[in-house]
């Protein structure tokens, strides 16, 4: 980790947009943030992860609190993800296992009024290249639904690779469900090339 892995932000411009990835605030973003999932309920109710044991509800106060105690530690990065100033959803890297393995887990969402428009594969590459740059990671991993074919998208424009399948992997919207893994290693980057640099290639902006 760098000397201040948190709190972080991170913004690049994209297709007209500014995009950042930033920390979620517990009292100037709580009203936005709790507005934004609100009308995204039935959007991103079939890809929310669950848990298999009864929890109680946290505030967004103590959520944002936790996840800063988590963030401190070295073992999530818990963005937000803004776009011209506004919220539009998350992107985290969690499970962050340093030693041999040097490794995150990376998941994301993102409001219905802002998808398809090339913000989440921007975001995601922005991520991937903190987490092997700042943070001195060897890989990183995307699990997602089979039946999430945005989602699918997102990480083939990236190029990840497809690593299988995963049986009854996480417990999303009530039931343990099967996952595609998807990841990238350094290796898998030509020297100076960078995820967000693939994806201009790949895509480049209109002129």
């Amino acid at each position: 980790m760098s000397d201040r892995p948190w709190p972080i932000a991170i913004a690049g411009d994209w297709r007209g947009m500014r995009i950042m990835l930033r920390p979620l605030r517990a009292r100037a973003d709580r009203a936005e943030f709790v507005q934004l999932r609100a009308q995204n309920a039935a959007w991103t109710r079939e890809w929310d992860s669950t848990s298999p044991i009864q929890q109680a509800p946290v505030s967004f106060a103590q959520m944002v609190r936790q996840q800063d105690r988590l963030a401190a530690r070295g073992e999530l990065l818990p963005f937000a993800v803004a776009v011209d100033g506004e919220l539009v959803g998350q992107m985290h890297l969690f499970n962050i296992v340093r030693g041999a393995l040097r490794s995150a887990g990376v998941g994301y969402w993102i409001s219905q009024r802002y998808a398809g428009r090339g913000i989440t594969p921007y975001a995601l590459a922005t991520a991937i290249d903190h987490a092997f740059g700042t943070v001195g990671l060897h890989r990183v991993e995307v699990n997602i639904r089979p039946e999430n074919h945005s989602s699918l998208a997102v990480v083939r424009k990236l190029e990840l690779r497809d690593e299988g399948l995963r049986r009854a992997y996480l417990h999303i919207n009530g039931q343990w469900r099967d996952h595609r893994t998807f990841a990238v290693v350094r290796e898998d980057l030509a020297a100076g090339e960078t995820m967000v640099g693939r994806l201009r290639a790949t895509y480049p902006e209109p002129v």
